[in-house]
């Protein structure tokens, strides 16, 4: 499997909740289970069932973050010296070319990416659209409402 980049940030929540899930949810999902054992015939004892199921996903859960740990690439786009262009990692203020209108938004990882916070994805079309332009360049976007031009205002490595 190839390498997934990441912000350091994405992996420092990424551990987080591996680590939550270790030490907290692991060890009660267990203790559930006994306990539900304790109360007699397994096959109709829901609590044990949903006991089971439980540590499934949790142990599913981990499996998925240990491997998306070991292929991440950590990016910290405070080490990259500075240059005006769009890269992983940066903050990108744009401004829409037809409305005027100012949106800032964060290129981070897949698995980091939420619109709500302006984190987009750097496999995203807007961001596909921007990596690589450096400030004042004009980048087209194919969006699903059509083609939308935006100006880079601003890069910055925060």
């Amino acid at each position: 499997m190839s390498r997934v980049p990441m912000t350091v940030a994405g992996e420092l929540a990424l551990r987080k909740e591996l680590d939550y899930l270790k030490t907290e949810k692991r060890p009660r999902i267990i203790k559930d289970i006994a306990t539900a054992r304790e109360h007699g015939d397994l096959k109709e004892n829901a609590e044990y069932h949903a006991a089971r199921e439980e540590q499934s996903f949790t142990e599913g859960r981990i499996q998925e973050l240990e491997s998306k740990l070991s292929n991440a690439q950590v990016i910290d786009v405070k080490d990259i010296p500075y240059s005006e262009k769009v890269i992983f990692g940066t903050t990108v203020h744009l401004i829409n070319c037809d409305t005027d209108e100012e949106v800032c938004y964060k290129i981070v990882g897949d698995d980091e990416a939420d619109i709500k916070e302006l984190k987009i994805s750097f496999n995203s079309p807007i961001a596909k659209g921007l990596i690589g332009k450096l400030e004042g360049e004009i980048a087209t976007i194919q969006t699903p409402k059509g083609i939308v031009e935006f100006e880079i205002d601003k890069v910055e490595h925060i």
